[in-house]
């Protein structure tokens, strides 16, 4: 396989990815041909994920489902911050889990447990797939305090009352990322550390007391890491010196990024990522939503109002590079061109488990096969979700002509048109909605309401179909028969 990698067919396509650090589209070319290895920032656990979260991280759900479909091997690592950085100037010595533990009472460890199951409730729930890794930093404080001591040989820190320091004048390239000089960099903690030789230089390790729950040993005293450094340490450890793509939010161009990148290119000599890919945030009332104010609206939240399929639809609506301002309307939108595929999804496969397609062929039409390369056209470029998105309601228009039109040339490549459809759709996390034992149910629900209308007991029928409303399902007939669908899904 080529470096680019290849599509169904083995045709040869080209991925094409904005870098933040270039600010242009790049051919996608891996480190390794085939291997795809990919870094993505977690959360730092002291609270609910919000939606804001879950867009992020199904944007990197997308990337590496599409890398997948292309043919790659990915080696996905994504973290979760467990020890925590300081909130605020304020808060100097107390980094945030520690402070919402204080005032939960409990322990930092049993906060972060706690916020890590609820990460996956909400992550599964949106069809967000698991990371290959999902290290925790509490697991790789020797990692960190290694690449430390590799600095300071170097000569890139120094040490003072509160914590060692990485000299960011040391590192020339140090605001190549965020398009910054030196003396622009702003840096929180700057006035409790009267020893920082520079604003910008960031900690690498902080020192702390007794009285701080969560710290460790290290040959500069009892602390704990700072928070650019594990990122760096627990990358580097499971993809090597050098990745291909890390991903976090634009909040990270400014500073955590062109931090992980000094320490790291500085510690090995090599350079540290090859693509740097950044999500654009999530709003409300054209403002961040964010934790730390208070402004936001937990994934947990979403999902038992609009449900989970819904709600994930709603978050690849548009391009990762956008700013998305949550709206009500916006996501009832979502939600009926969602239900548009899975009407298409559902009358398909229920005409193909009833009716009789002769001479049917294996391999997708003509016509299917033109929109797979057009959605790959979109995908390939720099993941353009909107774009894919349009070619998946063209294709479900062209699939519902074949279900109603008489008996076509085309028709005879049906099941290969959809079992197609449903490759494409998977990219994008949208697949038929399991019902299980459910279906049976429902089934049963359905047939008796077929049988009241054949004997023209509307009034059964109908009753049978309010029930159904209330369970949330929409049902739909057919002249092949009659589909159901999840509302809340």
């Amino acid at each position: 396989m080529s470096d680019e990698g290849r599509s169904s067919g083995d045709e040869v396509t080209t991925l094409k990815i904005y870098n933040t650090m270039t600010r242009k589209k790049e051919v996608f070319k891996p480190l390794t041909p085939g291997v795809v290895r990919i870094y993505t920032c977690g959360m730092t656990v002291y609270d609910y994920p919000h939606l804001g979260h879950a867009r992020t991280y199904s944007n990197w759900d997308i990337v590496v489902r599409y890398l997948r479909y292309k043919g790659y091997d990915v080696i996905h690592v994504q973290n979760f911050t467990d020890v925590g950085h300081l909130t605020s100037d304020s808060d100097w010595g107390e980094d945030k889990i520690v402070k919402r533990a204080r005032e939960k009472k409990v322990h930092p460890m049993e906060l972060v447990d706690h916020y890590i199951k609820e990460y996956f409730a909400a992550m599964d729930a949106l069809k967000i797939q698991r990371a290959n890794i999902m290290p925790r930093a509490t697991g790789h404080i020797a990692e960190m305090i290694e690449l430390i001591k590799k600095l300071e040989q170097k000569g890139y820190t120094y040490e003072t009352k509160s914590g060692v320091y990485f000299d960011v004048s040391k590192f020339p390239t140090y605001g190549k990322m965020s398009r910054m000089k030196i003396d622009e960099q702003q840096q929180s903690r700057v006035e409790h550390d009267p020893e920082k030789r520079h604003a910008a230089d960031f900690a690498l390790w902080i020192k702390a007391g007794p009285e701080h729950i969560m710290r460790w040993p290290s040959p500069w005293g009892w602390g704990y890491p700072g928070w650019h450094i594990e990122c760096s340490a627990m990358s580097m450890k499971y993809l090597g010196e050098t990745l291909d793509i890390h991903g976090g939010g634009t909040d990270h161009i400014a500073l955590h990024h062109p931090n992980e990148r000094a320490q790291s290119e500085a510690a090995t000599g090599k350079q540290f990522v090859r693509y740097w890919m950044h999500s654009a945030f999530m709003t409300i009332n054209k403002e961040k939503m964010s934790k730390s104010t208070g402004r936001f609206i937990t994934a947990r939240e979403a999902i038992e109002r609009y449900g989970p399929n819904v709600v994930r639809f709603f978050l690849i609506t548009a391009h990762y590079r956008t700013v998305v301002d949550f709206s009500e309307d916006i996501i009832i939108q979502a939600r009926e061109n969602y239900f548009k595929l899975m009407n298409t999804m559902e009358s398909v496969r229920l005409y193909l488990q009833t009716q009789t397609i002769p001479q049917s062929d294996p391999t997708p039409s003509e016509y299917a096969r033109t929109l797979q390369k057009n959605f790959e056209a979109a995908m390939n470029d720099d993941f353009n979700t909107p774009k894919a998105l349009s070619v998946l309601y063209e294709y479900s228009n062209y699939l519902n002509k074949q279900l109603v039109l008489p008996p076509t040339k085309n028709q005879i490549h049906l099941k290969a048109d959809y079992e197609l459809f449903l490759k494409l759709a998977n990219v994008l996390a949208i697949d038929p909605q399991p019902f299980d034992d459910v279906r049976k149910i429902l089934e049963i629900l359905v047939d008796l309401r077929a049988k009241a209308r054949k004997e023209k007991n509307y009034e059964l029928a109908d009753k049978i179909r309010d029930q159904l409303k209330t369970m949330k399902v929409r049902i739909e007939d057919k002249p092949w028969g009659t589909i159901f669908i999840r509302e809340h899904c």
